[in-house]
């Protein structure tokens, strides 16, 4: 699997900005992933060292739109811890 399949998009919450200050970033991954492929994936597209990989299976909303139900897709969330003395990930690089 590519480094880019595996890491989707990053997760910009609340507390998702409060865990950056922690060194702690989360992101989308590829559902069949496991946490050495992921930090092997971070630590080559960001040039940064990581300590801990967290993951969780999130499972997909139901919802409904007058009497039809659907439900959103499963997905697979990671938390990526960064060694001490790691540069910190900018996700806003040219935004000002």
């Amino acid at each position: 699997m590519n480094k880019f399949d595996i890491i989707i998009r990053p997760i910009i919450t609340e507390q998702s900005m409060i865990d950056m200050e922690e060194d702690k970033y989360t992101f989308e991954v590829a559902k069949k992933s496991n946490k050495q492929e992921i930090k092997r994936a971070v630590e080559e597209i960001f040039s940064v060292k990581v300590a801990k990989v967290n993951t969780m299976n999130m499972t997909g909303k139901v919802k409904r739109q007058g009497m039809n139900v659907g439900k959103r897709p499963d997905w697979k969330k990671a938390i990526v811890t960064l060694a001490p003395g790691s540069e910190p990930i900018e996700f806003f690089d040219n935004m000002q």
